[in-house]
């Protein structure tokens, strides 16, 4: 009787999402030498359990996590990163004192299939149009220009034609030429949900605007949502 208990106990075991090698023979060695004290056996067993269910939970919950978060980079980050594998850029120009700009962070930018496609197809970029340290790029050194009580940086004024309206979204293909999406525009600005985004993402992540307008692409896009893409709101 025992060793059938003892065969099943061991097959249970390896079917465990037990947390490490060294969980595992531990418990097959507490199992195979202490078959006189059966008892202990199951208050081992039920521990480690336990144990392996918490790891799985614990791991699928920071997969969770990691699944929802865009790795966002600094500029100079993304275009280091370009010299060794060329992928198209996206910038979120953003401010501190931008509401939209936080609803955006905490609506959008955590929803799972917009972080995949960032993190997948992008190198995703945060930029502060207000930060003051200079940046450097292709030779030319991009400053803060002051102005009133504030002022913007030389880097955002050229990404958004000096329409500084906040948030704005700027795509660079490979080459770091500006990819625009809506006429007179060379931005995308204004606040967008998940799905409103989607479609924008989608359409220069999958080169659709090498070959087609964005008005045509709309009238051949499939959202992933179920809700059906709507309009913008908030600058």
């Amino acid at each position: 009787m025992l060793s059938f208990r003892t065969g099943w106990l061991v097959t249970v075991a390896s079917c465990l999402l037990i947390n490490s090698r060294f969980e595992l023979l531990f418990f097959l060695t507490l199992l195979l030498g202490r078959q006189s004290n059966y008892r202990k056996m199951k208050k081992y067993f039920f521990l480690i359990i336990v144990g392996g269910l918490l790891s799985a939970v614990t791991y699928a919950q920071e997969a969770s996590v990691k699944d929802t978060e865009v790795k966002w980079m600094t500029f100079e980050e993304a275009v280091k990163r370009s010299e060794t594998e060329k992928r198209k850029i996206f910038i979120d120009v953003y401010t501190d004192w931008c509401g939209w700009c936080k609803v955006m962070d905490k609506n959008t930018f955590t929803d799972p299939k917009i972080a995949k496609l960032l993190n997948e197809k992008f190198y995703p970029v945060k930029f502060d149009a207000e930060q003051t340290a200079d940046v450097t790029f292709r030779g030319t050194t991009f400053k803060f220009v002051p102005y009133g009580n504030k002022g913007s940086h030389q880097l955002a004024m050229a990404l958004l034609n000096n329409q500084m309206s906040y948030p704005n979204f700027v795509f660079l293909d490979e080459e770091f030429r500006i990819v625009p999406i809506i006429e007179g525009y060379t931005s995308l600005p204004g606040y967008r949900k998940p799905e409103e985004f989607h479609i924008f993402v989608n359409f220069v992540s999958g080169d659709f605007y090498k070959t087609v307008a964005f008005q045509d692409y709309q009238k051949q896009y499939k959202s992933p949502y179920t809700t059906p893409v709507g309009g913008t709101s908030g600058n």
